[in-house]
């Protein structure tokens, strides 16, 4: 799945070429996503100028000044350019025309993406109640912290949960908490401020060097250009059960949390 890094790298690839243009045309040829595309869409923007593509969470929301289209990649969705007069394949489900004829694609073989619009993107069910953005201010240690005090649950869960901060997937939890020192299954009120603190930093390295590489291409996963992106390569712990740590060379540990996998050193987490 698309996790923020991901969906970051996916709108700086777009900004610069549909900021300032006005959308011409939308085709849709599949509206069964995993909500119904609003049959209203292209009436609504069509003939409105882009005036920038915002994130918030996994969601790009792409702000036409009188409505804000959101869109979602679900589990394997992806927003490319089309080259002129390509022919759209099976799964590609809807197109942006712009002005100058740029043609914007979202391919989702899954179907399990989004796209709707809204007068009021903070108020949105899909976003009003999201937890903050972990590469501001808004997410430190403090705020952390006061998180992690009234849960029980495991750490990995709670970093996950997009109610407390967005955008932590599986591979950039399971590597953050590998940086910071701490095992995934230790219960979060167990943490004390330092190693929150420790967290919080590590979070927010992981991903702005997810970004700097252009996401992980696990499965379907390609940004706006059609490139790959290569953080999966970088790796410390993710989907290394077995091999050697890298720092200690202590064989990494795989465990099962809410049906998902994480990995970890044994020795290097604590």
């Amino acid at each position: 799945m698309p996790e923020l890094p991901e969906v970051e790298t996916t709108r700086l690839g777009l900004l610069p070429r549909l900021q300032g243009r006005t959308l011409a045309r939308i085709a849709i040829r599949n509206p069964r996503l995993r909500w119904p595309v609003p049959d209203d869409l292209e009436t609504l923007l069509a003939g409105l100028m882009l005036r920038d593509i915002c994130r918030r969470g996994k969601y790009l929301l792409f702000d036409f000044g009188a409505a804000t289209q959101i869109v979602h990649l679900g589990m394997s969705g992806s927003l490319r350019f089309a080259e002129p007069g390509e022919p759209a394949a099976l799964h590609d489900h809807i197109d942006w025309v712009f002005d100058d004829g740029t043609t914007l694609r979202l391919r989702d073989p899954r179907r399990f993406g989004a796209v709707l619009w809204t007068h009021d993107a903070a108020r949105h069910p899909l976003l009003a109640h999201l937890g903050p953005e972990p590469l501001t201010s808004a997410f430190d240690a403090a705020y952390l912290h006061a998180q992690c005090r009234r849960r029980s649950t495991a750490i990995k869960q709670v970093i996950m949960d997009a109610g407390v901060v967005v955008g932590v997937g599986n591979i950039y939890a399971s590597e953050s908490l590998f940086h910071a020192g701490i095992r995934p299954a230790t219960a979060a009120r167990r943490l004390s401020r330092p190693a929150c603190a420790r967290l919080a930093a590590a979070i927010k390295q992981v991903l702005t060097a997810a970004i700097a590489a252009g996401g992980s291409s696990l499965r379907d996963y390609v940004h706006s250009s059609g490139e790959l992106g290569y953080f999966q390569l970088q790796t410390r712990v993710y989907d290394r059960a077995g091999q050697p740590c890298r720092v200690c060379a202590t064989p990494i540990r795989r465990i099962v949390q809410g049906q998902r996998a994480s990995f970890y050193c044994p020795c290097c987490q604590h």
